[in-house]
Parts: structure tokens; sequence; C-alpha cells
């Protein structure tokens, strides 16, 4: 029997406000319809060179609601091709931050990469966010993994496994 289409998730209204550096600067935006980030822009002209960070400003500032967070991930154009990324994947702008977005990003390439005002540097995905409350035990279950990390399960032929 065939699947049914999921049924698509009303939008989360999320309040934005442009600062003078962003003033004619599109807002974050899908690309297409099935897109889970939207691309955000670059309100500043600046040249990374191999190795260097930069905190790129965005010009934007917004009020994400409460119980989510907005997810700053890569393009991975700009990752696979000239090795620009963000290096803390994904980085979280919390629900309370109303400061303006700025998006850290790292050349890895061997070129310096220029930024012009109006690139595409980064996507966005919004996100809800479960709050842990910690259970201080003196045992945990056991599992069939127990204590192995860092490779142990296996898949990877460097590790020999």
């Amino acid at each position: 029997m065939p699947s049914l289409p999921a049924k698509p998730q009303p939008d989360v209204t999320v309040p934005v406000k442009r600062l003078p550096q962003g003033v004619g600067l599109d807002l974050p935006a899908y690309a297409t319809p099935g897109a889970a980030g939207m691309d955000v822009v670059s309100a500043e002209d600046v040249t990374l060179a191999p190795g260097a960070r930069h905190a790129v400003a965005t010009g934007l500032a917004m009020a994400i609601p409460h119980g989510f967070e907005l997810q700053v991930r890569p393009r991975s154009g700009l990752a696979l091709k000239h090795g620009i990324t963000v290096p803390n994947t994904p980085g979280t702008i919390d629900s309370d931050y109303r400061g303006e977005l700025k998006v850290i990003l790292i050349n890895h390439g061997t070129a310096p990469f220029e930024i012009r005002r109006g690139d595409r540097v980064a996507q966005l995905v919004l996100a809800p966010v479960t709050r842990a409350a910690w259970l201080a035990v003196d045992e945990l279950d056991e599992t069939a993994r127990g204590e192995g990390g860092f490779g142990s399960t296996g898949g990877v032929v460097a590790l020999g496994s």
C-alpha cells in the first residue's frame, strides 16, 4: 500500500528586524518547497584568507519563539567547492537572544575567498527544543554497545572494521 504524503506543518512566525546594515537585503528564504534550511545572506564585504575565521554580519535581529532554536548550518556548495564552512556546526541561536545574527565562517580552502554583500553564506533551520531534566542514578541500564565509543561500532576501513 503506498504511503500518503506527509501533511505540511503550519509555519511558525518569527519576528525579524532589519538593522541599518541589513536594509535592502532579502530576508532568509527557502530556495525550494522541500528545503529544510533558509538561505541567509551577508550584510558586509569580507575576504577570508585561508585558515581565517570571521563572524559575518547578516543585518538581522530576531525574536525566536520560546521552545525553538535557530540552527546555523553551512551551505554544501561553499563547503565542497571552496572549503568555506561554519566551524561550530550547527551553531545555535537561542530564543532569548536579541542581538544581530552573525554567521561564523572559516576558510579551510587554499585560496582567499571573497564574500560580497548579498551573497548567500549559510542556512538557517528553525527547530524545536526539548529541555532535559537530569536524574542522578547509581547505575545505568545495560546495552549491547555498553561503553564502546569512538569508532567501536565499525564501518570505517581505516579503523580495521
